[in-house]
């Protein structure tokens, strides 16, 4: 990036790398169907098989998500959030599945100031400072 440009909000990644350990016969299946040409590659495979199993798994899901009460998809929390609860005298308690932020201008004082609890299926973005202050209400 140009010296002159400054990046107003960084662009969060959209995906999360995860590893995997697949016995040789299994992955000797999937390179079969990508040298076939099912799959463009293992990884429009794997995540193919996935898309698949969430899918048919759905309802079950749906109704675990609603019973603990998870927000679903991306859940930003800002610097602002977080002062308004501190002003209102109120703990925020994170409680995702998808993708939970803290913005990059909340410090670890506000944050342990005003978060009382972390609970995030999927990820957490937020600052090694700020991980590091919740890291005791994190589960």
């Amino acid at each position: 990036m140009p010296s002159n440009v400054q990046e107003l909000r960084p662009k969060s990644p959209e995906t999360e790398k995860i590893t995997i350990n697949l016995g040789f016969v299994d992955l000797g299946h999937v390179d079969l169907m990508v040298k076939d040409g099912f799959y463009s590659n293992r990884t429009d495979f794997i995540r193919t098989a996935i898309r698949n199993q969430l899918e048919r798994h759905a309802e079950v899901v749906k109704q675990s998500t609603a019973r603990q009460g998870l927000d679903l998809g991306l859940r930003n929390y800002t610097r602002a959030d977080l002062e308004a609860a501190r002003r209102a005298g109120e703990m925020v308690h994170i409680n995702v599945l998808g993708l939970a932020s803290i913005a990059q201008d909340v410090t670890a004082e506000l944050a342990r100031a005003t978060i009382g609890s972390v609970s995030v299926l999927g990820a957490l973005h937020a600052t090694p400072a700020v991980k590091a202050a919740l890291a005791d209400r994190t589960r």
